[in-house]
């Protein structure tokens, strides 16, 4: 049975969407297409095994054997924590110091090589959730400031942040930051990108919501900005670009709240990046306070990309930096018009991708004029993203090889209007599920186990 697909504003060639991307230090995507981080929370919760804890399981590896043969120019990798304590989610995998062994290095270093199989360029994104823990994995988490996050998803709630001393912005974040870069680096990943947007830490503290400091890292952007930098400069003093080795950063191009991140402070964050010499930012948008992965504008609809409107203000800072804009493409015509208009260089794909792994290799090969179109209300962001995340257990359950090669074996066809019924019914029991284990203290099942 074919897939439904989102139609296609008009018949173009993807041509331009298989041409190379050039970085800074001099590396090299196959092409525009970008595998954006999505969150699994399939690996290993043990945290008092520090030597067991934040393991990537076999049904990550899987998953990524499945995205390893869609023909990506650079992919992804969930939210990688660098801190154990400090996690987005109980399923988070973790790179840390008190917790390295020989199994974790052979794991990422397996996970490197599944992302790499087709010609990716494999980066792993590097995170520190902040006041964005969970309060049953940390009531006191770290932050910029003692801001505490009272609404959130998922129905989980959140601990009052400690502010981070300036000593300890150091020794917590910097030296995490910079030891778990150069372990991506003797496992063979390509690169790293470094996550200050949606909310988390290094968005904690460049966000003047968030950010109530005095000292040196708070007041003015230059200072609210200052702790990624020395991420950054601590990084290439360890891994010079001189190694081929990718350094990039996902930013926020707009907060939509009060006191958020405005499309000026975005702009000079970004002219910031380029002038200290990322290799590549993708711009995105929102907050857990304010999620923003829908439109919030009717003259976007059209152009399918979020935050593409705030994107064409902010590309003109860019000159050697390249630049990804994730979030809203469906249809081949909206992504190659994105690039032919100079909004963006790349193309990142998020949850088109979990029901159809190889899209981007569909769409060279001129097979699929655009993504598959489920049947969910675009808006109801919670259930598109539990949706994403059912088809990513499903992607985990075999490898490529061991389902005769079929890359969208078991995974759930929600373009299929009675599948969707029978799904949202399963969802209604889950929530209700999860609300109990909430008020019982327990923590919560986050995926949805769905045949």
């Amino acid at each position: 049975m074919s897939l439904r697909r989102f139609p296609n504003a008009s018949t173009v060639s993807s041509e331009v969407l298989g041409e190379k991307l050039c970085f800074p230090n001099g590396r090299q995507a196959q092409n525009r297409f970008l595998k954006a981080a999505l969150t699994e929370i399939l690996s290993t919760y043990v945290p008092d095994e520090p030597k067991k804890h934040g393991l990537p399981t076999d049904s990550i590896l899987n998953i990524y054997d499945k995205w390893g043969h869609g023909k990506f120019g650079m992919i992804l990798t969930s939210n990688v924590l660098v801190d154990p304590t400090n996690l987005e989610a109980a399923g988070n995998a973790i790179i840390y110091q008190e917790g390295e062994s020989h199994e974790r290095r052979a794991l990422f270093t397996h996970w490197a090589k599944l992302m790499k199989q087709d010609g990716a360029l494999a980066v792993m994104q590097l995170s520190h959730a902040g006041r964005q823990t969970p309060d049953y994995v940390n009531p006191t988490p770290w932050s910029a400031s003692d801001i505490q996050l009272v609404s959130g998803v998922r129905y989980t709630t959140y601990g009052k942040p400690k502010p981070l001393s300036p000593e300890q912005v150091k020794t917590e974040v910097v030296d995490r930051f910079v030891y778990a870069a150069k372990y991506a680096y003797e496992c063979g990943f390509d690169g790293i990108q470094l996550h200050a947007a949606h909310g988390y830490l290094l968005s904690q503290f460049t966000s003047p919501t968030t950010n109530k400091r005095t000292d040196k890292y708070g007041g003015t952007l230059e200072n609210r900005q200052r702790v990624i930098l020395e991420i950054y400069n601590a990084i290439r003093a360890e891994i010079p670009a001189s190694t081929g080795f990718i350094v990039g950063i996902k930013t926020n191009s707009v907060e939509f709240q009060a006191e958020g991140t405005t499309l000026e402070q975005g702009k000079e964050m970004c002219r910031v990046y380029e002038e200290n010499g990322f290799d590549f930012v993708e711009l995105s948008g929102g907050t857990y306070e304010k999620l923003v992965f829908c439109h919030e504008r009717e003259s976007t609809k059209k152009r399918e990309a979020f935050f593409l409107e705030f994107a064409e203000q902010i590309r003109p800072v860019f000159k050697k930096t390249i630049v990804y804009l994730t979030g809203g493409f469906r249809s081949v015509s909206a992504m190659v018009d994105a690039i032919s208009s100079n909004v963006t260089q790349g193309i990142g794909l998020g949850r088109p991708i979990t029901a159809e792994p190889d899209l981007p290799k569909k769409i060279l090969e001129g097979l699929v004029p655009s993504a598959v179109q489920d049947q969910f209300n675009p808006n109801q962001i919670t259930m598109t993203a539990l949706a994403s995340g059912t088809q990513m257990e499903q992607m985990g359950r075999t490898s490529v090889k061991s389902a005769g090669g079929d890359v969208m074996h078991q995974v759930s066809d929600f373009s299929c209007e009675k599948l969707v019924e029978k799904y949202i019914a399963t969802v209604g029991a889950h929530l209700q599920q999860v609300s109990n284990d909430v008020n019982n203290g327990k923590r919560a099942k986050a995926v949805i186990v769905f045949d």
